[in-house]
């Protein structure tokens, strides 16, 4: 920059550091995405072309970046993770943040197109961002857990107030249904009113999608990953109960979803990273994500 008697007017930006030897967590969230998919169109509870369409920008997002080692991302938000050791932009918080939050947003409107062919974007998808930074491996762990139980109550909650619309009642009523429910309640349900085992619901749904940094993957690995739990999918093809005028879809075609999959997939694995739908709070995947974590 050419100095000038302006130049001083530099001295007032904030350039602050992350801390060094602290794992560094972006956290991308969707700003008013429940207008934004009201808009679009998306299915309730789950839209699985939305979620492809995410699961590509965070893959795009990881090969862009080499310091992101894991990801992990449901509905409209993801979780990036940075290598202990990073010097990315020298630690410099802001630029960090900045880059990764825009390359996020563009990626999602350059990849819509893939996934909604039919449907052109009518309004700006956008998103906010923050970094946290954690010191202790454990403290990642923990991270990575919660999310991942979020993921799990948020839709078994959707799932359940989209079967109570599906059913005549409002919104309102449906909310003042679920108020003070237990999770075995939901799900009989669930069960009750339309024969819907939640446990049999899509990987995908119920415990998002892991994004692992792995030069050493196996087709293998990536099955007794997902595996971690036997109840995997079942779709219920012919048993398609959708209300045409509210766009709710309780089940999916499982030939779509695999489709979809496929997209996610060979796109990852031009970049060595896998592409998961496991727990994420079972010690057996930390055990294998550990060395990645770690050496870093």
């Amino acid at each position: 920059m050419a100095n000038s008697k302006y130049t001083y007017v530099r001295d007032f930006e904030e350039d602050s550091t992350l801390l060094n030897e602290c794992w560094t967590v972006i956290r991308v969230d969707g700003r008013s995405f429940g207008v934004f998919s009201d808009k679009h169109n998306f299915r309730k509870p789950n839209e699985p072309k939305a979620l492809a369409l995410i699961n590509t920008a965070a893959v795009y997002l990881m090969s862009k970046f080499d310091d992101i080692i894991l990801a992990y991302g449901h509905s409209d938000e993801y979780s990036f993770l940075l290598k202990r050791s990073t010097r990315l932009y020298n630690r410099r918080k802001q630029k960090i943040l900045s880059s990764i939050v825009s390359t996020f947003s563009s990626s999602y409107c350059y990849f819509w197109s893939l996934f909604f062919p039919d449907q052109p974007l009518v309004s700006v998808p956008s998103f906010d961002g923050r970094i946290v930074l954690y010191p202790t491996y454990q403290t990642v762990v923990d991270y990575f857990s919660w999310r991942h139980v979020d993921c799990h109550i948020n839709n078994q909650y959707n799932t359940c107030f989209w079967c109570l619309v599906l059913d005549g009642k409002s919104n309102t009523e449906a909310y003042d249904w679920l108020k003070g429910t237990t999770k075995v309640e939901k799900n009989e349900y669930i069960f009750s009113s339309h024969g819907l085992n939640y446990n049999n619901l899509p990987n995908i749904f119920k415990k998002g999608t892991t994004l692992i940094k792995c030069n050493n993957s196996t087709p293998e690995m990536e099955t007794s990953l997902n595996d971690l739990n036997p109840n995997d999918v079942e779709c219920f093809p012919d048993e398609n109960m959708v209300d045409s005028s509210r766009r709710i879809s309780l089940t999916v075609d499982s030939s779509e979803i695999e489709n979809l999959e496929t997209i996610v997939k060979n796109t990852a694995l031009k970049h060595n990273i896998m592409v998961l739908h496991c727990d994420v709070v079972k010690d057996s995947f930390w055990k294998f994500a550990a060395p990645i974590v770690l050496e870093t």
